[in-house]
């Protein structure tokens, strides 16, 4: 459909049922996109139709690839709209963790792979060599320190609160939190590698979203709370060593952000 969108030129120009037919998508989602500010025709006739222009299609393009990378879609809003920078930055982090969930696929897979070959073998699980029993539980170590947390912080509300949340854990459990966690850890390391401040918005972002996950999972983390877990992680070699195994100056990194979100909220 052709239509005048000013005095002298014509564009082409396509209705939501069109759009439909050329996408794929439904037109309850090309709606869905209108109605959320995500994807709004530039063009209405006379009769009040609104119409997709050819800069529609293109965002469109570019909403449908971010959704495939994996992007909310309001974050996908948020990327489209953003200034200069915005978007490179915002796909350094999926990057990122699209990087890590491709080492989580690999090790699932290098997993299950060992057990094949064990079985071909005729000889199971508990023939497998002390290499491949170790990859096959590398990920999976909940009680680590366990002793020590429960001298250190035993008579606490939070870590009474966190046994009984983690006590019925199965494996995939446990597999889903550390996902977890390793997702935030390269949101993390993206800002890093960009050279973003840890006290950046964009940071504390990630450290708001940090507590969430400690909140969710273990107890309710409160953000003095979270000052005194930021404070842990570069103070203990431990904990520091643990956290830059994903990747060097990490621990430093996301105690400077927490310790900046903390005291946003502090103020």
């Amino acid at each position: 459909m052709e239509v005048k969108t000013g005095k002298t030129t014509t564009e082409q120009s396509w209705t939501v049922g069109e759009v439909a037919l050329l996408t794929r998508l439904s037109i309850r989602t090309l709606h869905h996109y209108d109605d959320i500010g995500l994807l709004r025709p530039s063009v209405r006739t006379e009769a009040g139709y609104r119409l997709y222009t050819t800069a529609d299609l293109a965002r469109l393009w570019r909403v449908l690839s971010y959704r495939e990378l994996g992007f909310p879609l309001a974050e996908i809003a948020h990327v489209l709209d953003a200034q200069p920078g915005g978007e490179v930055q915002a796909l350094r982090t999926q990057v990122a963790l699209l990087q890590e969930k491709q080492r989580r696929t690999q090790s699932t897979l290098d997993t299950a792979l060992a057990y094949l070959h064990a079985a071909e073998r005729g000889e199971g699980i508990l023939n497998m060599t002390n290499a491949e029993l170790k990859d096959s539980f590398d990920s999976f170590d909940p009680a680590k320190h366990e002793a020590e947390a429960r001298q250190r912080w035993g008579d606490s509300d939070a870590y009474k609160q966190s046994a009984v949340r983690t006590s019925r854990y199965t494996r995939a459990d446990w597999e889903e939190v550390r996902a977890e966690l390793n997702a935030i850890y390269a949101r993390y390391l993206a800002l890093m590698g960009a050279g973003t401040p840890a006290d950046s918005a964009e940071a504390k972002a990630v450290a708001a979203d940090h507590c969430a996950h400690i909140s969710a999972r273990y107890y309710d983390a409160s953000p003095e709370m979270m000052r005194g877990l930021a404070e842990m992680w570069v103070a203990d070699d431990r904990f520091t060593h643990n956290i830059d195994r994903a990747g060097e100056g990490l621990a430093a990194y996301s105690s400077a952000a927490v310790l900046a979100w903390a005291s946003e909220l502090e103020e």
